[in-house]
């Protein structure tokens, strides 16, 4: 964030409610407004918006979606001034399209922002950076960090800074409340259409039982049906749209890969919801439910590895992507820069014989493409930490860190 206020005008934060982007925006900005609770502001911008402009700089402006018509007057503030680190502004959702707003190119940077990492949580001792086994594969073997009855309580819990030092009771019953906030409130705010609440709430559901999925929206709808109400096939896309654009929902868009095959790569997302303890709240799991069944804790795990890593891969320049071939066969997760890339399995267990069979498809995947991965992984939730004489890292979950 501090580089980005050197470099563009404004830079916009955006995440799901409750992720920390007003406590982190404040720690930069020397003025601030705060549409979501200055009711006269919010009136007055919507009038006038260039009176939410002055203000020592850099100036906050939160929840500045609350006011859309300020995007167009804070870019041409930002040509006027002709300075970096203006504008600070933070949005938990995405107003809806509007031909009259500028795309902000060259005035604003977005940085997305999620919810805290196992790192940032203090849980992961961090002895296994990104950056180092982007660079060189270089890495410390370490002993299990941690159990699979801790990291079942961390999906749980999740990575919500409000929630750090509450109970994991109290954390779960308020994940819960924020789907039903979700569901009943802000999936209307974000765009003004009415939608049924118990629906959103089913649809969530499914989702956090296909999360870390290429799940279709003819799954999803049939899935809804188990959490009691059938949604239309038409509508599935219009609230899964309105889900991305609150940053509930967050796409794990394809990689094509460099094949060396004329095998076309698949080009569908998967779907997260963006963070693994709402995966768990939506399909009404805690953490005995997740222990004792081992395929739905293996999705959410998948969820919080996502999570973890699109974090630690922004703080590195790298997106996070996933491959599937033709065939189905697919990498978990693959971090890419340019045309440079790394590909992670991600296994609950770290069982042998499960991380030998992950180590045998990355070796085969990465062994038909034309450019060889800077390196291959599988990512555990317990377990030691080392490297395979076939030259693939197997990573616990709690040693890794940006």
């Amino acid at each position: 964030m501090q580089r980005g206020l050197t470099t563009a005008g404004a830079i916009v934060i955006e995440g799901a409610k409750a992720c920390g982007k007003t406590t982190t925006a404040l720690q930069v900005a020397e003025s601030s407004i705060r549409l979501d609770r200055d009711a006269a502001m919010r009136a007055a911008g919507q009038t006038d918006p260039t009176v939410l402009l002055p203000g020592a700089v850099p100036h906050l402006i939160d929840e500045w979606q609350l006011v859309p018509e300020v995007w167009n007057a804070i870019r041409v503030e930002v040509d006027d001034r002709g300075k970096p680190g203006q504008f600070v502004l933070t949005g938990s959702a995405t107003p809806a399209d509007d031909a009259s707003r500028h795309s902000g190119a060259m005035r604003f940077l977005r940085i997305p922002m999620r919810p805290m990492s196992l790192y940032e949580s203090g849980i992961s001792d961090g002895s296994v950076s990104l950056r180092t086994l982007w660079a060189d594969g270089q890495f410390q073997a370490n002993p299990a960090q941690l159990s699979l009855d801790e990291v079942a309580n961390w999906a749980c819990r999740g990575g919500w800074p409000g929630l750090e030092n509450l109970s994991l009771e109290a954390a779960q019953e308020l994940n819960h409340s924020y789907l039903r906030t979700v569901s009943a409130t802000d999936i209307v705010l974000v765009d003004g259409v009415r939608r049924d609440p118990r629906k959103v709430q089913a649809l969530l559901g499914a989702l956090g039982r296909n999360s870390g999925t290429y799940v279709s929206n003819r799954r999803l709808q049939t899935d809804s049906e188990a959490f009691g109400e059938r949604i239309d096939p038409a509508t599935v896309q219009s609230y899964l749209n309105a889900l991305e654009r609150l940053w509930v929902l967050v796409p794990q868009f394809a990689w094509g890969g460099h094949l060396r095959s004329a095998a076309a790569a698949r080009r569908a997302p998967k779907r997260h919801l963006v963070d693994p303890s709402l995966a768990a709240a939506a399909m009404g799991a805690d953490p005995e439910d997740l222990v004792r069944e081992p395929e739905a804790f293996g999705q959410v795990f998948e969820t919080m590895v996502f999570r973890d890593l699109s974090i630690y891969g922004q703080a590195n320049g790298l997106e996070p992507r996933a491959f599937q071939d033709a065939k189905g066969n697919e990498i978990d997760l693959v971090l890419v820069r340019g045309t440079k890339w790394a590909g992670i399995e991600v296994k609950l267990s770290a069982n042998p014989n499960t991380i030998d069979a992950a180590a045998t498809n990355l070796l085969a995947i990465s062994a038909r493409m034309r450019s060889q991965p800077n390196f291959l992984a599988i990512v555990t939730a317990n377990g030691p930490t080392y490297s395979r004489p076939d030259g693939v890292r197997v990573v616990s979950i709690g040693h890794l860190a940006p």
